[in-house]
């Protein structure tokens, strides 16, 4: 349209050397929208509880309904990018985000609310998988950590300062203000990638919108399947066991189902959501067992600690995101030593290292009593970022780094698939475990004065993710892989 060349080559031939840190500032921008959008909106999810009175069951599904939406969406960012190239199916991903934040933001009612929150997780999911693309693409083996180390750095300034401006605004504007948050980001991400997102799809090849068509089979059982799974975990308490029972089969029959007809088409060489060739690279099929464990304790963590400082300790929003705060500073700067790192350390080392920082941070919280100064809570929320520091550049460049260059889109998709299946399951298991422990103590989640019995079932909601990160050490173990895979 404009006569350029918007090619990857075009577009690095006129910037320089500097283009593919430009290109991974983009793609990092839309990635901040996506994660701002995915934790933000936790901090308001007391108020929306109140608002439209709901039980603690329904209101997570303000967070899970973005995960599912997030986790089903991811798979077919491979397909986009062949079909439609880097710059249309980004931008079009920040619009329809940006319109699910507005959405939900002029919402009356908790449906159009939760629709818009699914809206915002389509649009997300197929963000995700872009970055991890472009390092593995654009860079050369032993620029990679370092440039995960910048992208980790910029991405985790959403969820660190996401939460405080977010508590800033429900005190002083509402829940609603938390969905417009991400309209400035949104727009900002458009910009740049009008100047430094190329139109070419990964590999430097050009879109074909003619190309194979969406596998459309395998997008409806694994939308099934994770509604199933996420269905019946909720189920299991305060509602119909034979109903949840009955859910969970169901989730089981669709991922068997969804395997076979990934593997039928990979024997006929149809279009498929998902290649199961990756998994025959040992280093992937590990990395993808660690990614969803560590989904569970991640995101079923980012969903629990807000919701425990207001709820279990009585906090309001505004101490919380001051508690969040220097907690994420300590987060980008242990992402960016990790980035370094990972050309040096064993990435099974990092892992363990981290995870272990990880369930450490979790199994100290029930240290900490009512009434307790805050410098205890955000010295064991520091502790724990600093796992998660460490854990997340090595666990996407360790995974993905032995697949072919043609299988990186598909291997970042499904990389980030799993972790965030994990990371649905893993907030509707916190809450889950949450209303239950509850219940055993007698304690109400909806009452206003704290109470012991309701932070001693926050307490045990923490060992139970501690407990999954020591599970997910034990994987990561088996990332040990021959000379030569781990350094550069």
């Amino acid at each position: 349209m404009t006569g350029r060349d918007d090619s990857i080559a075009g577009l690095g031939a006129r910037h320089g050397p500097r283009y593919r840190w430009l290109l991974l500032l983009a793609v990092m921008t839309g990635t901040v929208a996506s994660v701002m959008s995915a934790t933000v909106v936790n901090v308001a999810i007391p108020d929306l509880s109140q608002v439209f009175g709901l039980s603690q069951g329904r209101a997570q599904w303000v967070s899970s309904g973005f995960m599912v939406a997030m986790t089903v969406s991811m798979l077919t960012t491979p397909w986009l990018l062949a079909r439609h190239g880097y710059r249309r199916t980004y931008v079009g991903a920040m619009m329809v985000l940006m319109a699910g934040g507005v959405a939900g933001g002029l919402a009356s009612t908790y449906p159009v609310v939760l629709a818009a929150r699914v809206v915002e997780g389509l649009a997300a999911g197929v963000v995700q998988p872009i970055a991890a693309i472009v390092i593995l693409r654009a860079f050369e083996r032993h620029e990679q950590g370092r440039a995960s180390g910048f992208f980790g750095m910029g991405v985790v300034l959403a969820p660190a300062l996401g939460p405080s401006i977010g508590g800033v605004l429900v005190d002083w504007f509402g829940w609603r203000s938390t969905f417009f948050m991400v309209v400035p980001v949104c727009l900002t991400a458009i910009w740049l990638a009008s100047r430094f997102v190329p139109t070419s799809a990964p590999g430097g090849a050009a879109a074909d919108r003619h190309g194979p068509r969406l596998d459309w089979t395998g997008l409806v059982i694994g939308t099934a399947a994770t509604l199933c799974l996420l269905n019946g975990l909720l189920e299991i308490r305060g509602g119909d066991r034979l109903l949840a029972a009955g859910l969970l089969g169901s989730a089981v029959v669709l991922f068997a189902s969804l395997v076979a007809w990934l593997r039928r088409a990979g024997r006929l060489g149809t279009p498929a959501l998902m290649n199961l060739g990756l998994f025959g690279h040992r280093t992937f099929a590990f990395g993808s067992i660690v990614s969803f464990i560590f989904g569970v304790a991640l995101f079923g963590s980012t969903y629990l600690v807000p919701v425990y400082m207001q709820i279990g300790l009585a906090l309001p929003p505004s101490s919380v995101g001051a508690i969040l705060l220097p907690a994420g500073a300590v987060l980008a700067v242990t992402i960016g030593v990790s980035g370094r790192l990972v050309n040096r350390v064993p990435i099974h080392v990092l892992l363990g290292c981290g995870l272990g920082m990880l369930a450490l941070s979790f199994a100290l919280m029930p240290t900490v009593k009512l009434g307790a100064g805050l410098l205890l809570v955000a010295a064991w929320t520091i502790l724990g970022r600093m796992g998660l520091g460490l854990v997340m550049p090595a666990l996407n460049l360790g995974s993905m780094r032995p697949l072919p260059n043609a299988l990186i889109p598909q291997g970042a998709s499904t990389i980030n698939f799993l972790r965030t299946l994990g990371g649905a399951a893993g907030v509707s298991l916190c809450a889950l475990v949450l209303e239950w422990r509850a219940a055993v103590h007698g304690a109400s989640l909806i009452a206003a004065a704290a109470s012991p019995q309701r932070l001693a079932a926050f307490n045990e909601t923490f060992l139970l993710l501690a407990a999954v990160c020591a599970l997910a050490m034990l994987a990561a173990w088996q990332l040990r892989s021959p000379p030569g895979i781990e350094s550069a």
